[in-house]
């Protein structure tokens, strides 16, 4: 049975690149049968940058997105405990067992001595590698060093010219020579610290995982790290390294492409349906020609050899192309829930207002859902239902009150407003079947100077929702503003 895992570091928000990981690991669990696991780990041994809220901020990012794991911290398993902080003695052990095997020593270097030894290599032209003084330390050297507390760290002797080799999921043959890996390897830090290599390696060997599949930002490390597999006598896993994810400029996604981080996403009212659906074609492909896809649908096509060796540009458009008709296809009272914080931090409503005119919002959420691309659109596009006195939005609208038959026109649709209690679709009909009989005036000459003595524009949301969501005050009292201020003409 397989057993993959995602391994974050609680040291800052989510980023996109490492939800794409976490998505192809539960992609590639659920998708090779039944029986097989996924495990959420915690590296937290960068104890100065790591946190309980970055914890709980990954916790949460994942769930949103609709990945589940079978053990971690929050679930237990048989193979913990799942934060490497809680795992310092399990690697103490081994790193005894190294050193007592002669597969590893105490490095005494300052970082002095370490960077005289770099700028050496390169003024020869070599490569910055460390020289491996410290491995030539006689015992009693050792012994004193130790005793009057010398900093320390452990380092990994790495093999001399030895080809690294193994089978890529992805990216095929790899072969790297041991020669080019910078020197012998730092196992375990000055402050007692596992090093990233080697803690990895521990855990995904004591935790049974078989295929580790990450971002091909680590395929520099996967040579190390199959050296301490084989010194350690351990069966290393199957890799995939997957493409990383370029920015429009195909440069590495970075902040300066703007937002990077899933909640941002989550936040700004992308749903997590359209940020599976997108995350997942980053650089795999479905069958057939659809791109609009399930969570089932995805899990179930979806194959770790066919995951592309190229890097996949974040296109922000094909985005919210998939997310806009998400939305289109949601319930309107999902949006809604999702709509009025937006709402109320814009300053449209209060939130004692969204409480007790709910129903309204759904209703301006119906109006105007078809052209959200994102959630948080809502404001700009609801904004006509708001505003209290809206003036034209553009030239295109002043040129339609411009219009000669527009004054009379306004003043009569004002008058048969006046003239019922409350509008409805079929009040709202006859008053306008009545004009074109009384006026002659139809079509766009019609319709279109009311939409702009409603709404102050000449575009939006269908214009007989327009009118029963202002209802019959805001209508008389928007029409009256527009004579007053901006139309002219014969009445």
């Amino acid at each position: 049975m397989a057993r993959a895992r995602f391994a974050p570091s609680p040291t800052g928000p989510i980023h996109i690149g490492n939800i794409r990981t976490a998505l192809f690991n539960y992609l590639f669990v659920r998708s090779s049968g039944s029986g097989n696991t996924m495990v959420l780990r915690i590296e937290d041994t960068d104890v100065q940058r790591s946190s309980g809220e970055y914890e709980k901020l990954i916790f949460n990012e994942l769930k949103w997105l609709g990945i589940e794991w079978d053990e971690g911290p929050d679930r237990g398993g048989h193979h913990g405990p799942y934060r490497q902080s809680e795992r310092l003695e399990t690697y103490r052990k081994y790193i005894e067992s190294l050193i007592e095997e002669g597969k590893a020593y105490y490095c005494f270097c300052t970082p002095e001595e370490l960077e005289e030894d770099k700028k050496k290599a390169l003024e020869e032209g070599d490569i910055p590698k460390y020289s491996g003084r410290c491995s030539r330390l006689a015992p009693e050297e050792i012994e004193r060093y130790i005793r009057e507390g010398r900093p320390a760290t452990v380092r990994f002797k790495l093999p001399v010219n030895k080809p690294v080799i193994f089978d890529d999921m992805i990216k095929g043959r790899i072969e790297i020579n041991s020669d080019t890996l910078g020197g012998d390897l730092v196992i375990l830090k000055s402050d007692g610290m596992p090093t990233y290599n080697f803690a990895v390696v521990i855990d995904d060997h004591l935790m049974g995982i078989t295929h580790v599949i990450r971002g091909e930002d680590h395929l520099s490390n996967t040579p190390k790290q199959i050296l301490l597999y084989e010194a350690l006598g351990w069966e290393k896993p199957l890799f995939a390294h997957a493409p990383l994810i370029l920015g429009p400029d195909r440069t590495k996604l970075s902040k300066r492409h703007g937002n990077t981080y899933i909640g941002q996403y989550r936040d700004e009212g992308y749903l997590p349906e359209a940020m599976f659906n997108y995350l997942a074609l980053l650089s795999w492909s479905p069958d057939g020609e659809r791109e609009l896809l399930t969570k089932e649908e995805i899990i179930q096509q979806f194959r770790i050899d066919k995951v592309n060796k190229a890097n996949p540009v974040f296109d922000i458009d094909k985005l919210n192309w998939i997310n806009s008709h998400y939305i289109r296809q949601s319930p309107a009272e999902r949006i809604v829930e999702l709509a009025i914080p937006h709402l109320i931090e814009s300053g449209l409503m209060t939130g004692e207002e969204a409480r007790e005119r709910r129903e309204w919002v759904k209703l301006v959420v119906e109006a105007v859902q078809e052209s959200l691309v994102k959630v948080s659109d809502i404001t700009d596009r609801a904004r006509i239902f708001f505003e209290n006195s809206p003036s034209p939005k553009d030239d295109e609208a002043m040129e339609v009150l411009r219009g000669e038959h527009v004054k009379g026109l306004l003043q009569l649709f004002k008058a048969k407003l006046e003239g019922v209690e409350e509008v409805d679709e079929e009040i709202c009909s006859g008053i306008f079947k009545a004009i074109q009989k009384e006026t002659g005036i139809k079509g766009k000459s019609l319709f279109m100077p009311v939409r702009v003595a409603a709404t102050g524009q000449c575009h939006g949301p269908d214009l007989m929702k327009t009118l029963l969501i202002l209802g019959k005050d805001r209508l008389i009292a928007r029409i009256g503003y527009m004579l007053d201020n901006y139309v002219q003409g014969k009445e």
